[in-house]
């Protein structure tokens, strides 16, 4: 153990959780803007909701779920770790100890609050799916059962390497991380499955989860006969600049160093994602005759989610590939739900289901094994064995969180209820949960007052 802190590591990764907050209220706008002006708010709460759950759980007990000590490679458990008090003892003296400062040069408490941001918007992802339909309430529950039951779990499959190897390692350091092996996840030390960010434990995991959802809480009222559209474009693309933004906190800062591979992650996150723009757009060209901006939002959105597992493990043009094929797979993916009949508002799963898969899979196609921890993919080298490893991790999130967030909804869904009512859901389950409007359409009379028009105002609260 280093006891040292690194300060260039640790601003660099305090940085990168500020930026990977950020992407939750750019989700929130890119979620608000694409569904029906009646629902916007209840969009903006699910994420923002999101933020307030998450963080507190992550405190109480998620930490130690998804890197404490692990028990059967398949979640993590210290006490210490409840409350984060072993993160915190002696935090601030001169003598750092174990547990306190890690092997990047890291007061464990920053790599804990970089951590939770993941946390936090892989619940948010899911929402965009039960756009205009699902309770408040029901939410809130849904969230907190998720969150501890799916996500943790799943984070110490995929993020929790394990204990370093080293003099005490009796059993051998693990063939593809340099950790001791079965000391950490599965996923990430039994297996050896690449995931440099998150393609499994947050995107496929939040698409499975999605799935599930919409197949439980039944389609809107109204779909497949009645329009549906954006009705905020401009919001749309201002929360789509967020995530793009964001994104690179997310990925560069899963170096956990302010180092070449950061700036390789960096690099990738950024052509992976205007390559796939690109794609989607000339896709739409070629299918509907139009470029649109949805689509533009849309195929950035599909690169930085296809880019998340491979932005370590490939070079720029492997990134370049990897859009490519992330922007038109996801643009063709999102028409299933109208050939197949579920109703994914806002296409969580043509999204981040297929775009997470899709950079899972790439990577066993085009990883470079410079980058690559050794692997060797198809074009470099001929392999197929890092392909299959990846086809198991992906296949294994992906069932899990599919059968759990199933039980889950219809648990709820047969106590306190998982939608609202066909009635409320017609006036908007903006007003109708939150008792507020996003907008407000009143027509104003020419030559009208303000005061006459203030004297006359209904006693409600509007967000303007």
């Amino acid at each position: 153990m280093d006891p040292v802190i690194n300060g260039g590591n640790t601003a660099w990764v305090m940085a990168s959780a500020a930026l990977v907050l950020l992407m939750t209220p750019g989700l929130a706008f890119f979620y608000g803007g694409m569904c029906r002006n009646k629902s916007v708010l209840n969009m903006l709460m699910m994420s923002f909701s999101s933020l307030g759950i998450v963080s507190v759980l992550w405190v109480v007990y998620g930490y130690a779920i998804s890197f404490g000590p692990t028990h059967g490679n398949v979640f993590g458990w210290s006490s210490g770790l409840v409350g984060l008090k072993d993160l915190t003892t002696n935090l601030l003296s001169d003598t750092t100890e174990n547990g306190v400062v890690n092997t990047f040069g890291l007061p464990d408490l920053t790599f804990a609050g970089f951590q939770v941001m993941f946390a936090v918007i892989t619940v948010a992802l899911i929402s965009g799916a039960v756009a205009d339909r699902m309770k408040f309430s029901a939410w809130l529950a849904f969230a907190t059962l998720w969150a501890t039951i799916v996500y943790f779990p799943v984070a110490h499959w995929v993020f929790a390497f394990g204990s370093v190897a080293g003099e005490s390692d009796p059993k051998g350091a693990g063939a593809a991380s340099g950790f001791i092996k079965d000391s950490g996840g599965w996923i990430v030390n039994r297996l050896g499955a690449l995931d440099f960010a998150g393609g499994t434990a947050v995107h496929i995991n939040a698409g499975a989860a999605a799935l599930a959802l919409v197949l439980v809480i039944g389609k809107r009222k109204g779909f497949g006969k009645e329009a549906m559209r954006p009705h905020n474009l401009p919001l749309v693309m201002i929360g789509s600049g967020l995530l793009w933004f964001g994104w690179f906190g997310f990925n560069a800062g899963s170096a956990l160093a302010a180092n070449g591979l950061a700036a390789l992650a960096f690099m990738n996150t950024n052509v992976a994602t205007a390559a796939a723009l690109l794609a989607w757009i000339f896709t739409e060209r070629i299918r509907d005759g139009h470029f649109t901006t949805l689509g533009a939002a849309s195929g950035a959105v599909a690169g930085l989610v296809a880019i998340t597992p491979a932005c370590g493990a490939v070079n720029p043009l492997g990134a370049i590939a990897i859009g490519i094929v992330a922007g038109v797979g996801c643009c063709l993916a999102i028409g299933l739900k109208h050939k197949v009949g579920y109703d994914d508002a806002l296409d969580v799963v043509g999204v981040h289901l297929v775009g997470g898969l899709i950079g899972t899979l790439m990577i066993g196609v085009v990883a470079d094994q410079a980058f690559a921890s050794g692997y060797k993919s198809i074009l470099d080298g001929g392999s197929f064995t890092l392909l299959g490893k990846q086809a198991i991790a992906a296949g294994a999130v992906m069932t899990y969180s599919f059968v759990v967030t199933t039980i889950l909804a219809l648990l709820i869904k047969a106590t306190i209820g998982l939608r609202i009512k066909e009635e409320q859901e017609i006036t908007g389950i903006d007003q109708v949960e939150h008792a507020e409007t996003a907008y407000e359409l009143t027509t104003v009379p020419a030559g009208a007052s303000h005061s006459a028009l203030t004297a006359t105002a209904a006693p409600q609260r509007v967000v303007t």
